[in-house]
């Protein structure tokens, strides 16, 4: 942000949602690589990837302050920062997660308590293709977070979800997102577990009709997702329904699209490739370093090897009102 530029900022639309409205890493305005800007009604929260001087910062939180109506508050927070601290350049702070609204659909967020709100405004596509295909369908949601894919599965009338995260912290999170929106606590499961230690357990869940897999890029210890992702792929088989589909998602900037299509080429095969789910526009990326989710299709049904009465406790397929 030069002295006296303003980013090119996309106004809410609608205002009562949440959304990013201006995104600098991707490489499309020059001189604003270093800043993005989201809405989480009633918070605007500027994040930065390097240090930018206080008075500068201050005349952009009270310019926005202006544009939106609403506004209660503008948060800073310092992305480049191992912890991502946040701290209020007007207004204050939420001392406790508020929800925010999506497509008709609530979570949870508490910017400043996490490096992440709880919401990754990016996959907002990503959400709605699962809510708009879970229909009658057993999902699998892998590194689960707070659970949005399940919410928005249980919304579109998936029969059954689990949700498999290391953190209890952030299931918790999610129960919480699914009581929000008064989904039923029978048909999901929460299921704090390393997902490399845990592909007997899968098994023993499944089959399930529709995999969503959305890997941190690095976790210190437990995931790298160059690493980890054909580890998965390998073992599909053993807890994917004949005829399921694949949404894998990356958000590594160092690789492309063509490492899940290598992948997947290589490791599973019988999937095939069918289309690209691309992130909200205001997130395009000019060189291809952002959020990749790819949609896979078996296509060679009736080769599961898992009885298909094994499905642990998890209630059984129901035909759901349309």
């Amino acid at each position: 942000m030069t002295e006296t530029a303003f980013p090119p900022l996309r106004l809410p639309q609608p205002a009562t949602e949440a959304q990013r409205l201006f995104h600098g890493r991707g490489k499309h305005h020059p001189g604003h690589e270093h800043l993005v800007i989201d809405w989480l009604p009633p918070v605007i929260v500027i994040g930065l990837y390097r240090p930018v001087a206080r008075y500068r910062l201050t005349t952009l939180a009270r310019w926005l302050h202006q544009q939106i109506d609403g506004c209660e508050a503008v948060l800073l927070q310092h992305r480049f920062e191992p912890a991502g601290p946040v701290s209020a350049l007007l207004g204050h702070a939420p001392e406790k997660p508020f929800a925010i609204d999506e497509n008709g659909l609530r979570y949870l967020v508490h910017p400043g308590r996490n490096r992440n709100s709880g919401l990754f405004l990016d996959m907002r596509n990503g959400r709605d293709w699962v809510r708009r295909h879970a229909t009658g369908k057993r999902v699998l949601n892998l590194f689960a977070y707070t659970c949005g894919f399940s919410v928005a599965a249980l919304a579109g009338g998936a029969s059954a979800v689990v949700n498999v995260d290391m953190s209890g912290r952030a299931l918790a999170i999610g129960r919480d997102n699914h009581r929000l929106n008064e989904l039923p606590l029978t048909a999901v499961r929460f299921e704090k577990l390393d997902i490399f230690r845990s592909f007997g357990r899968l098994r023993r869940r499944g089959p399930f009709d529709l995999l969503v897999c959305d890997p941190p890029t690095r976790q210190k210890g437990s995931v790298d997702v160059e690493r980890d992702y054909p580890r998965i792929l390998r073992r599909l088989d053993e807890f994917m329904a004949p005829g399921g589909e694949l949404l894998l998602c990356l958000n590594a900037p160092r690789l492309g699209r063509d490492f899940l299509l290598d992948a997947v080429a290589a490791l599973a095969p019988q999937y095939r490739f069918v289309a690209d789910i691309p992130p909200p526009a205001v997130f395009a990326d000019a060189e291809g370093r952002g959020l990749k989710v790819l949609h896979f299709r078996n296509q060679t049904p009736g080769t599961h090897r898992v009885d298909s009465t094994a499905r642990g406790d998890l209630p059984p397929r129901r035909p759901v009102a349309r």
